[in-house]
């Protein structure tokens, strides 16, 4: 099975789960992780997610897993596997960034919430307070120190990424990591005790040099590289002129609609921001 798009906004296709059902019959998606690779099917819809009544049908040695919850009645888990294990037949393990340009907005939501718990799950093994080793929060996502009473929830950072507008222009930068000829936008982190429009105006200045006004938000997304929460906003350039850090961005420059450069994948809240652009433009 792969997960398909939201298509009632009413009820929730998917219900967030803690303890898995003592009695289940059915088979159940697993999204089964080998560090930051997650396999998949290759065979008999190939780049499915697997379905199976357990993980142990394919003879895998899972370190640690988690229930998720249930997708329009089908319960899902995330599994953990030791970093030397063999690919199964009939599938192959996938490197995240280069499986979600691949999946449906859908499919990348709970591939997005299966590798999340399952890194916390890692993460938070011990106490880092105290050292001791942690246990399962009942009827929570979170773990608990027997010993001092420190608790330890899902971590999400919180992060901006912005459109700037120059008249029927738009700034795309580029940073070291990204694929050959690849530009995006600005992003950065939240840090502590700033607003995220606060952090939209320092990530611009400190990343390309420039100030931009009227900052208007556009949405959000989750993003698993490694734990965001991506704030999306729209901005228009105010004054200066550009000036690549050189650390986070190599090169910027400002774009038309009718001249883009190779741009990120159409599920990324970056490319949701282009498109919005480049419908203004009646493209």
């Amino acid at each position: 099975m792969t997960p398909t798009n939201r298509e009632n906004p009413i009820y929730p296709r998917f219900i967030t789960g803690i303890e898995p059902p003592a009695d289940r019959t059915d088979k159940a998606l697993w999204f089964i992780f080998r560090g930051r690779d997650i396999l998949l099917k290759t065979h008999k819809n190939p780049g499915a997610i697997p379905r199976l009544m357990d993980i142990r049908d394919l003879g895998l040695p899972e370190v640690r897993e988690q229930y998720l919850g249930m997708l329009e009645g089908t319960h899902c888990f995330s599994v953990e596997l030791p970093s030397d294990t063999k690919t199964p037949e009939g599938m192959e393990f996938v490197d995240l960034r280069q499986a979600y340009s691949q999946m449906s907005e859908g499919c990348f939501e709970l591939v997005n919430k299966a590798v999340q718990v399952m890194e916390w799950d890692r993460t938070n093994q011990f106490c880092s307070r105290c050292g001791t080793k942690t246990s399962q929060k009942p009827g929570e996502r979170g773990k608990e120190c027997p010993e001092c009473g420190e608790l330890f929830y899902p971590r999400i950072s919180p992060a901006v990424i912005v459109l700037i507008k120059k008249g029927n222009k738009i700034l795309l930068a580029r940073s070291p990591g990204f694929p050959p000829d690849m530009y995006s936008l600005i992003a950065g982190f939240v840090e502590p005790g700033e607003t995220a429009e606060a952090a939209v105006e320092r990530e611009i200045w400190e990343e390309v040099g420039i100030k931009v006004k009227n900052v208007t938000y556009f949405g959000t997304q989750s993003w698993p590289f490694p734990n965001s929460f991506m704030i999306g906003f729209t901005a228009e350039y105010d004054s200066g002129e550009i000036r690549p850090d050189g650390f986070e961005i190599e090169d910027a420059k400002w774009f038309s609609a009718d001249n883009l450069p190779f741009l990120p994948g159409k599920i990324s809240i970056s490319r949701k921001l282009i498109d919005y652009f480049l419908k203004e433009e009646g493209l």
